[in-house]
């Protein structure tokens, strides 16, 4: 009976470098799965997230968390829409997005004017401001700037503009570790949102979007003069009809 012929030794590595290449790329196939996987769950979480946020009030958000771990705590009290001052709502979106009402997210006129103008004239709307403030982080990274353009359309398809501005209001940073508009009017005005007038929306709204910087009680002539184009601008907007997808 004939013997086995034994496996020459070039064949042997062969077969080893073979068995290698299919272990590392059934290694590899299992962790773009896992990757695939971890990326279609965080996807689901964070849609599940902004979805749930168009009943649910935000308990907080990230930046105040970081404001209130440096500060060693924040001022700030919600108040749904019905408790905040209408003439309140009106000054934030002709300080901030005078055309809220009429674009779904990016309000293309302003970025293209803002391009024209260059770097130091701002094009951010109300809406894009509350996906960075109530999901995201602050600074002007690429990823969070592309984060902030997928979620905005995602959160005007799924909340009412009421709804966007009401948290808007509760969450924009007003002061020195102060949030929302109840907190800035009772620390500013000792006053509820509910109550406050014209001049004291109009006044709030100016210091926008620098507010560690301003004080309403104090505004400089420069912002003397914004207020008084707040106060225009809001009834301006009521007039026109640029403020009805927020009003009752």
């Amino acid at each position: 009976m004939a013997k086995k012929q034994a496996k020459k030794p070039g064949k042997r590595k062969e077969a080893a470098k073979l068995g290698w290449r299919a272990r590392l790329a059934a290694w590899l196939g299992r962790v773009l799965r896992l990757v695939r996987r971890v990326l279609f769950w965080g996807v689901v979480a964070v849609l599940a997230w902004v979805l749930a946020y168009r009943w649910i009030d935000p308990p907080t958000t990230p930046y105040i968390l970081q404001e209130s771990q440096r500060l060693g705590g924040a001022q700030r009290v919600w108040v749904d829409m019905e408790a905040i001052a209408p003439v309140m709502a009106r000054a934030a979106v002709a300080a901030e997005d005078a055309n809220y009402c009429l674009h779904w997210g990016f309000d293309v006129d302003a970025i293209r004017d803002a391009i024209e103008e260059g770097a130091n004239r701002g094009a951010s709307t109300i809406s894009q401001q509350v996906v960075k403030n109530a999901f995201l982080w602050q600074g002007r990274s690429w990823l969070r700037k592309a984060m902030e353009a997928t979620l905005t359309p995602v959160m005007e398809a799924f909340w009412p503009k009421r709804r966007i501005l009401e948290i808007y209001l509760n969450v924009a940073e007003m002061g020195e570790g102060i949030f929302g508009v109840q907190a800035a009017a009772r620390h500013y005005f000792g006053v509820d949102a509910a109550d406050l007038s014209a001049r004291q929306a109009a006044a709030l709204a100016s210091i926008l979007p620098a507010p560690k910087l301003r004080d309403p009680n104090a505004l400089t002539p420069a912002l003397r003069r914004k207020a008084a184009r707040v106060v225009d601008g809001a009834a301006t907007i009521r007039a026109d009809g640029r403020a009805a997808c927020f009003e009752d």
